[in-house]
């Protein structure tokens, strides 16, 4: 290769025919005249492409030395203005030349951002040209020490057919699009305010009958692969993806169909390879369903290691607890959408699985112009609107501190600031049109009967019931000694015949952190499932009466134990069962469903709450038995939308199981009102004097303190 600012390299000739090279003139020495004459090579070359790694390297040495001579001449003082002049026009014409060759290959503009990488050839070939010009090139710092490997990197894989997908299409097409949209526009008029807080808040602020869906079009084009049929509302998801929307926080009631319209959106918009995250429990269910819906497409699952997944797949699925392995090979696939089910998994921005899902997602979002991302979940709000917070960083609509791209855009564009009484609606809607889409299934499915929870209480008797009522006596007394001993620490200070609601709080919180690490002795837990465990025979027996009576039935528990006693009781009763537990395997399981809803000597479902509430169509019932209640609000609608849904033709109603006068029954009061938030901030609607989204364990122990205080001292709260 020709040395810089030689028309040859080596020695020059001296025998017949050859020419010694002449001496620069005074005006040609110097690092300018190599600049420029490399620049003239790389222009050459350019011109007959493609354009080689070597041409590219010089390209980007040129550019960076260009940018130091320029900083360097214009702080010389020892140069004249008129050197100095001329000197920048020079820069400028060597300037003008490499914007002329990324012209012609857009792709060398890459090499001139400022966080660009220059690999070790280029600082050589950078010392080469600095020493041709008479410059000394600067000592190079020692190489830095390899950067520690990610936590969990030592379990991570690459399956074999991913490895074959990868040698077969070795380069993934530079989008540049992709590079554009990550130069998000910056604040201007709210520069220097705080913007989160005031996003998250403007759910809570909503009124009744404010909008809870982004605005949809009509969907008169949109079809259904042959015997499937698409409903109106399921149609203008796929519609509004046709016309160019891609990010989709898509929170319809469970039981509206939100797979069919996620696979059918990723058709649109041609979103494959497509990557589907996805409980364990219903992820070959996903299989099923891009098999049904989008038929030309081809599937692979993902189990263990993925010895064997199909790496040339269409549409990739794995569940949350594989991420760990997977994650590497995930990110470099070059997936054009992703799919999150069940997207409140990932609420704990701190948890391993949503951090694996934010990588990946960022991933995708820096190599894909406009990916197709949709976040999947009937129940967005768990226990507190902060539970927004990582669905919208993984579609993209804000980082950790601000919004970003189109969102930040809209604030703007509102013309408000956080001052403004008007802001928060406005910054409501404009969250929403970034694509949350709410619909209740009485607003789009008129022929799908309500639903209605039944509570039936059940009076405990016998040691089990003496045992019970004595540990939560036990546990309200220990909160009382708690209490009192802090009104005594700061001096008895406390309105007399009141209870001073805040230190009652900070009591209980105290207890649950306690019970969370206590092994062993009572605590609520424990008393929970004492609970569960004493009303498993009663709910079994009404389980068995609804069966005789009105056909197939549901019944959903918590604990396996529980699981246990019901279906002894079923089994000596002579009445058909099937299971449906977490610890089966997907055969197994589907085998049960299978059983359940075809086989009519099968007439109740015994489901583990946690393994079946989510991803099953039980609608063959239409009553459902809750033996054990949820910690959630969301959890109990989960399981419920086992039956409640499309093509249910009977009236729904769940059983839901309280021991009467324990604390199961603070507890069912307590889940019962996290429904007034879900409606005040998705749906516009509901009481606002609902309860606040504090954890239903935290107020329960807080309820059994003031109960207690207030038998004993005939307290009120403040």
């Amino acid at each position: 290769m020709a040395r810089p600012g030689q028309r040859r390299s080596g020695r020059a000739r001296t025998g017949s025919g050859a020419q010694r090279r002449r001496s620069p003139r005074p005006t040609e020495q110097g690092i300018i005249p190599v600049l420029a004459e490399v620049a003239r090579e790389v222009d050459g070359a350019v011109r007959r492409p493609p354009t080689s790694q070597a041409v590219r390297t010089k390209f980007q040495v040129v550019a960076l030395l260009m940018r130091e001579e320029r900083a360097r001449v214009r702080a010389d003082d020892t140069l004249s203005p008129s050197r100095r002049t001329q000197q920048l026009k020079r820069l400028d014409e060597v300037a003008t030349l490499l914007a002329k060759i990324a012209a012609r290959d857009t792709s060398l503009l890459e090499l001139l951002a400022e966080d660009a990488r220059v690999s070790d050839a280029a600082r050589a070939f950078k010392a080469t040209m600095m020493r041709a010009g008479g410059l000394e090139p600067p000592e190079e710092p020692p190489p830095a020490p390899p950067a520690a490997p990610p936590p969990g990197a030592e379990k991570r894989v690459v399956p074999r057919s991913v490895i074959s997908r990868q040698l077969a299409n070795p380069f993934l097409a530079p989008d540049f699009e992709a590079a554009a949209e990550r130069l998000a526009p910056r604040a201007r008029r709210l520069a220097g305010w705080e913007l989160l807080e005031p996003l998250f808040r403007s759910f809570e602020h909503a009124g009744p009958g404010a909008p809870a869906c982004m605005s949809l079009p009509d969907a008169r084009s949109v079809s259904a692969p042959q015997g499937r049929k698409l409903m109106p509302h399921q149609a203008q998801v796929v519609e509004a993806t046709a016309r160019g929307h891609r990010t989709f926080l898509l929170a319809d009631e469970p039981g509206l169909g939100k797979t069919a319209q996620a696979l059918l959106a990723a058709q649109a918009a041609d979103a494959y390879p497509l990557l589907v995250v996805a409980p364990n429990v219903v992820k070959t269910n996903w299989a099923h369903e891009v098999e049904m819906w989008t038929p030309q497409r081809r599937p692979t699952v993902v189990h263990g290691d993925g010895e064997r997944i199909d790496g040339f797949a269409d549409v990739v699925i794995v569940n949350y607890e594989l991420l760990d392995r997977h994650v590497g090979w995930l990110g470099d696939l070059g997936f054009r959408g992703m799919i999150v089910d069940e997207a409140h998994f990932i609420k704990n921005k701190g948890s391993q699985r949503s951090r694996h899902v934010l990588a990946v997602s960022e991933r995708i979002r820096a190599r894909t112009a406009r990916p197709l991302l949709m976040a999947l979940t009937g129940t967005p709000l768990i226990n507190d609107i902060e539970d927004f917070r990582a669905i919208w960083q993984f579609l993209g609509w804000i980082d950790d501190a601000k919004p970003l791209g189109a969102l930040l855009s809209a604030l703007e564009d509102t013309g408000l600031t956080p001052a403004d009484p008007g802001f928060y609606g406005a910054a409501r809607a404009s969250v929403i049109d970034m694509g949350i889409v709410r619909r209740r299934k009485a607003d789009v499915v008129a022929d799908i009967p309500a639903r209605r929870v039944a509570d039936l209480p059940v009076e405990l008797d016998g040691p089990a019931a003496r045992s019970i009522r004595a540990a939560e006596a036990a546990l309200a007394r220990r909160l009382v000694g708690r209490y009192r001993s802090a009104v005594e620490a700061r001096g008895g200070d406390v309105a007399v015949g009141a209870v001073d609601t805040d230190l009652a709080r900070r009591v209980a919180a105290a207890e649950l952190k306690d019970s969370s690490s206590r092994t062993g002795g009572e605590n609520v837990f424990t008393m929970v499932r004492r609970i569960g465990q004493a009303k498993a025979g009663l709910a079994a027996d009404y389980a068995a009466q609804l069966a005789r009576n009105v056909g197939k039935v549901v019944f959903f528990a918590k604990h396996v134990d529980v699981m246990d006693q019901a279906e002894q009781t079923f089994a000596d009763r002579g009445i058909g069962y099937a299971s449906i537990r977490g610890d089966q395997t997907p055969k197994v399981r589907e085998r049960n469903i299978a059983a359940f809803t075809g086989d009519p000597d099968v007439s109740i479902v015994v489901c583990s709450l946690t393994a079946a509430g989510v991803g099953l169509n039980l609608q063959v019932a239409s009553n459902l038995v809750l033996a054990e209640l949820s910690w959630t609000y969301a959890e109990q609608t989960q399981a419920i939308d086992r039956i409640h849904r499309i093509g249910q033709a009977e009236p729904v109603t769940a059983w839901r199981i309280i021991a009467a006068q324990t604390i199961d029954s603070t507890i069912a009061e307590l889940i019962d009102s996290k429904a007034g938030l879900a409606a005040r901030a998705l749906d516009g609607a509901g009481d606002e004097d609902a309860a606040s989204s504090t954890d239903v364990q935290l107020e329960a122990l807080v309820t059994l303190l003031t109960d207690a205080l207030a038998a004993e001292d005939g307290f009120e709260r403040t």
